[in-house]
């Protein structure tokens, strides 16, 4: 490794590949390590109308592999522009995994623990920063594909309500 004044915040944030010490777990989010392309319908909670987007999600280990990082981006006039992150923490503790969300602009927080979920899927269950419950959750997981949705729960869990679909192709 170099030299820690020549390391930069990436090099010293990223991994190249998962931790060894618990290779099945970390699979749960690493097999959505890379880049995809994501088509996205959100609903909007005030109107009830929903609206569709495009958008690349680039997932990859991070924490010297014992973590897993995503970012969404656009494509802009000039570039891309970084949408949001999400940090995915195994807690061995816990045996599940913590996430934590980040959108500033739509000034979204969240904060979730995922778990296995059906067959292929994983579950993450929490609560988003104006104290709703939320449930986000991956399922048709495939080398190349994966469908996520978002529901939110207004009455403590009885019932929940879909307010985002997305469907993720990998790019590479």
């Amino acid at each position: 490794m170099s030299d820690f004044h020549d390391l930069s915040f990436a090099n010293a944030l990223i991994a190249d590949a998962p931790t060894a010490k618990y290779p099945n777990r970390m699979s749960r989010f690493g097999r959505l390590v890379g880049r995809w392309n994501v088509h996205s319908r959100r609903m909007d909670e005030a109107t009830g109308h929903w609206h569709e987007s495009d958008f690349t999600w680039v997932v990859g280990f991070i924490l010297d592999g014992q973590a897993v990082q995503d970012v969404a981006l656009i494509s802009t006039d000039d570039g891309f522009k970084t949408i949001s992150t999400a940090v995915r923490v195994y807690d061995r503790e816990m045996g599940a995994w913590r996430v934590s969300y980040f959108e500033p602009e739509r000034g979204e927080y969240a904060h979730l623990v995922a778990t296995a979920h059906k067959r292929d899927g994983i579950r993450q269950d929490g609560t988003r920063n104006d104290g709703l419950l939320i449930r986000w959750n991956f399922s048709k997981i495939t080398e190349d594909s994966y469908l996520w949705e978002s529901f939110v729960s207004e009455d403590e869990g009885a019932t929940w309500v879909l307010n985002e679909h997305n469907e993720g192709t990998r790019a590479s």
